[in-house]
């Protein structure tokens, strides 16, 4: 299987290529700058800048794209269109590393994790930004794309443990009444989404066991 991740030097990014790589992927980084990723294979583009030349052949495209600063926010709207629109139409899949605010915390799906009172202010704007992304894409009926949101508490440095929940479009708790997951197992459930999901056109959420 052929896969391509884009911001593959990055937290999440670096994490999916190692785990894609260890089970022998055929991965390539797409990266802005140098290649500090598992990968031997490298694309040197900044996202903005690939075509569909650049992305032809892949089974898939994993977008690890991070825009965390108020300018640059609007990025997660502009880059995930700019994908969408280079893979419109192809075999392609396109699978989007997400964020946990737009999670649904009622069966009506009238309220998110982003609109609770214990939400800190700090995120909002991060989460505001994430979830307009996810409404424009799902409107692409044209993209074979699918996109994961981790667990409320998202820990870059915890452990891997290969193990985790699949739940939807709602806010799910482990046996232990959390929302949490490793970026090391969220990359787990990643790639085995790659390699045998077919949740096309979907929402789905992961949280640790």
């Amino acid at each position: 299987m052929k896969i391509a991740v884009v911001g593959a030097n990055g937290k999440a990014g670096s994490l999916i290529t190692k785990d894609a790589v260890g089970r022998g992927l055929d991965v390539t980084a797409v990266v802005r700058s140098d290649n500090k990723s598992a990968a031997d294979k490298v694309i040197k583009k900044d996202l903005f800048d690939l075509t569909a030349e650049d992305l032809k052949g892949f089974d898939a495209v994993i977008d690890a794209f991070g825009a965390w600063t108020e300018d640059t926010l609007p990025q997660h709207s502009t880059s995930l269109e700019h994908l969408c629109d280079i893979l419109s139409n192809s075999d392609t899949r396109l699978i989007v590393v997400g964020g946990a605010g737009s999670l649904y915390v009622n069966p009506e799906h009238t309220a998110c994790v982003a609109d609770g009172p214990d939400y800190p202010d700090m995120f909002k704007p991060l989460a505001a930004a994430m979830a307009k992304a996810l409404g424009e894409l799902r409107r692409r009926n044209d993209v074979k794309w699918t996109y994961i949101s981790p667990a409320g508490d998202f820990r870059p440095d915890g452990e891997r443990t290969g193990k985790y929940i699949l739940g939807g479009e709602e806010l799910i708790l482990n046996s232990k009444g959390e929302s949490v997951i490793s970026y090391a197992d969220y990359a787990v459930a990643m790639v085995d989404e790659v390699v045998n999901g077919n949740n096309i056109q979907k929402r789905i959420s992961v949280v640790s066991e």
